[in-house]
């Protein structure tokens, strides 16, 4: 089983910035934790990340061609901007998983408007990076199950 991890803006400074919202953990950090728990599920992993909405949507629309069973997508600002990266999750067309380290639904108004939930098998979000090992846990079980 082959998942891509993708992060969008910001996300390279994990560990640096507002700590108190996303934790004190580097993506790095995240990155480790997860290769270490789907070493456990004997799942691929791969991990993807960029401030660039057009490298985030390009990864995401080759996933497929690319031979990945499932995207596990925290494509932070643009969650709520971006009609590309929805567009190229859509094509996908198989299992993704949102997530979110903060809960977006107790923060900013505009943060409550997601533009890819909509096309995605389901949202995890207010965990930290226990959302991402969340994520994998449930995308395992999914395509696992089909």
């Amino acid at each position: 089983m082959k998942i891509l991890v993708v992060n969008g803006p910001n996300l390279q400074l994990l560990g640096k910035r507002k700590t108190d919202i996303y934790g004190k953990e580097s993506l790095a950090d995240l990155e480790e934790k997860l290769k270490k728990r789907a070493a456990e599920l004997a799942v691929d992993l791969s991990f993807f990340q960029s401030c660039i909405e057009g490298e985030l949507a390009e990864k995401i629309g080759n996933s497929r061609l690319e031979g990945y069973d499932g995207i596990i997508v925290n494509s932070a600002a643009y969650t709520h901007t971006s009609i590309a990266i929805r567009d190229a999750l859509e094509t996908f067309g198989k299992p993704i998983i949102e997530v979110h380290l903060s809960n977006i639904y107790a923060r900013e108004t505009f943060r409550h408007k997601s533009y890819i939930s909509g096309v995605v098998s389901g949202v995890i979000a207010g965990f930290r990076e226990y959302s991402y090992i969340l994520a994998l846990i449930a995308l395992n079980q999914i395509l696992n199950n089909q």
